[in-house]
């Protein structure tokens, strides 16, 4: 049996490369820059519409006013990031919450400042502002960025409305931030223990199904303590995104996602109807073969990522964890294996989960002209092994893209998970390449599940966010009313073999993408089946693709999805480019019933 994984040796980052801590000048002298590149920028005020007539000149007003915009910007986020990425691994510490909060609070003050910039801009006709960018011609890189700003053209306020949501955004962050402060703070005792968050969601995939189910049950309590907390938060955040929406004339709730993400809402529609067809098919089916390969009739909800036996799953130490990612990185092209390796070389990597430090895992961009960081809680299982993969595919294309600077290298969250999850499909093929004839059956089970949680799932939770946000529409919904939604589509993914016991209908309360960033969850079923559709090219040919991958990354937000995809021969509008996604899990299922 494996001794117990020990997590004290693991990395922690150091940000003292952006400041030294809350009190460091240098917080106070960057605000500052900040502060006066957008005063210098508010001088500009009233040129662009003056000069609409005189396209050279427009041109170079342009062109050093989104200059201007973009030192600002570095200077403000470089800030917001330390105060963020701090904030992350202290949750139990008011201190850095008020930081956090209080930083917030100047920045959208500093912001205001050049409020005015991409509503003149949008004031523009399109083909004012085209003869402008080739009349100058170092302008016209900026094409990208202003077609993103044009995009949000039909639903820009007023300034003075303008002005009133900025100033009034750190107020309503706060309602994030007691979800964040009330989940980071959740404990419950189990067996014996006290387990966090993340160590109780954790719990959940031990072998043994008594200590799942202890875990699972101990979590509902725990969720239904603080339901009305966390619903009060939901709801009225769901309040003012209604509000604003109906302000900015947006046909539906998603609506504002979509055009953040350059994605066509067809597009989107043809994605879900996809992965809904394919329910029966891959996630109904597959749990009913779990169940059978584990001699049940049912699996309870907490069996759902439970290994197939009791035996104890291998444990991955970090260096190994470490060496396995470099090598799938290789495998595509040296470059994104050095790029990773930079990571784990410098103190940019915080893996050692703590208490106050919250759930979950991201990659943090920072700016262009300094290096993302990467969070996560490594726990030494396979699928911490594919996570720490999935991170650093996002900190290899954050840094690929920095030399376009931070607004051309913004990538919509369509593209964004791209890289992310082709690091993970890299990896698993290393993983299952070598293994045994008796470990392939549990790598297959945890692929199978790694696609549903990513393609299944996530598709569910948009459904969820669609049904919650319609009933929001006609008053504030229950803990119970919400618990409602939730089983009713959960129920609808999992299908017949998943039971979903009681205290399961308050599980919705720990997803904290319906607060932080309503609508996002369906990029990552989008950009998973995406990415099957690019490994199926990479193993057409291996030495052509790695090249095309690197330009698609490199280009940053420059290329909408369907511009980056086309040289792949991809065409993502089609329901049938993300029914053949399906298809590759299905087949995996097909394999998995053939070894049952």
């Amino acid at each position: 049996m494996n001794a117990p994984f020990k997590t004290d040796a693991l990395p922690q980052w150091r940000l003292d490369d952006l400041y030294s801590g809350r009190e460091d000048p240098r917080i106070e002298a960057d605000l500052a820059e900040a502060e006066r590149l957008n005063r210098e920028l508010a001088k500009l005020e009233g040129r662009l519409v003056a000069t609409r007539a005189r396209p050279a000149e427009l041109g170079g007003i342009l062109d050093r006013a989104i200059e201007l915009y973009e030192q600002s910007v570095n200077a403000m986020w470089g800030v917001g990031a330390f105060a963020s990425l701090a904030a992350s691994t202290a949750r139990d510490d008011a201190a850095w919450s008020k930081f956090e909060a209080d930083l917030r609070a100047r920045s959208a003050q500093i912001a205001a400042l050049s409020l005015f910039f991409t509503l003149e801009i949008n004031q523009l006709e399109d083909g004012e502002l085209e003869a402008a960018l080739r009349a100058h011609k170092a302008a016209g890189r900026w094409r990208p960025w202003l077609r993103r700003v044009r995009a949000g053209r039909p639903h820009e306020l007023s300034a003075d409305l303008e002005k009133l949501l900025i100033d009034k955004a750190p107020a309503v962050a706060n309602w994030s931030r007691l979800f964040d402060e009330t989940l980071a703070k959740l404990s419950a005792r189990v067996e014996g223990e006290t387990l966090t968050l993340s160590e109780l969601l954790n719990r959940m995939s031990d072998p043994a199904p008594a200590r799942r189910k202890a875990a699972a049950q101990a979590l509902a309590r725990a969720l239904e303590q603080r339901g009305s907390t966390l619903a009060l938060c939901l709801n009225t955040l769901a309040f003012e995104k209604q509000v604003e929406d109906r302000w900015r004339k947006y046909p539906d709730p998603a609506a504002s996602r979509h055009l953040a993400n350059e994605v066509d809402a067809d597009a989107v529609a043809a994605l879900e109807a996809a992965v809904v067809d394919g329910y029966a098919a891959v996630s109904h089916r597959y749990y009913r073969l779990k169940a059978k390969a584990m001699g049940r009739d049912h699996l309870d909800h907490w069996d759902r990522n439970a290994p197939l036996d009791q035996a104890q799953p291998r444990v991955f130490a970090w260096d190994e964890a470490k060496g396995m990612v470099l090598e799938s990185f290789q495998a595509l092209a040296p470059k994104f294996a050095d790029t990773a390796l930079t990571f784990f070389n410098q103190p940019w990597i915080d893996a050692r989960p703590r208490p106050g430090k919250q759930s979950g895992a991201y990659s943090h961009p920072v700016t262009a002209d300094r290096h993302p960081y990467v969070f996560m809680n490594y726990m030494g299982e396979r699928r911490d092994v594919l996570t720490l993969a999935h991170e650093l595919g996002h900190a290899v294309h954050q840094t690929l893209a920095q030399p376009l600077g931070t607004l051309l290298a913004d990538t919509p969250l369509t593209l964004a998970e791209t890289a992310s999850i082709f690091g993970e499909g890299l990896v698993f093929e290393k993983l299952l390449a070598e293994s045994g004839k008796a470990e392939r059956l549990g790598l297959l089970a945890g692929k199978i599940e790694d696609g549903i949680n990513t393609v299944v799932r996530q598709i569910a939770f948009h459904r969820f966010e669609s049904r919650f946000h319609a009933a929001r529409l006609h008053g504030e919904l229950s803990p119970d009313e919400i618990g409602g939604l939730w089983m009713e589509v959960m129920g609808e993914s999992l299908g017949p073999a998943v039971r979903l016991n009681k205290g399961y209908e308050h599980y919705w309360a720990y997803v904290s993408h319906f607060v932080h960033a309503p609508f996002y969850v369906y990029a990552y079923a989008f950009g998973d089946l995406l990415v099957r559709g690019l490994m199926e090219k990479r193993r057409e040919d291996p030495k052509a693709f790695a090249p095309l991958y690197e330009q698609l990354l490199a280009a940053g937000g420059t290329k909408t999805y369907v511009e980056a995809l086309a040289a792949f021969g991809l065409n993502p509008r089609e329901k049938a480019f993300w029914a053949a996604g399906m298809k590759q899990l299905e087949r995996l299922v097909d394999e998995f019933e053939a070894l049952v």
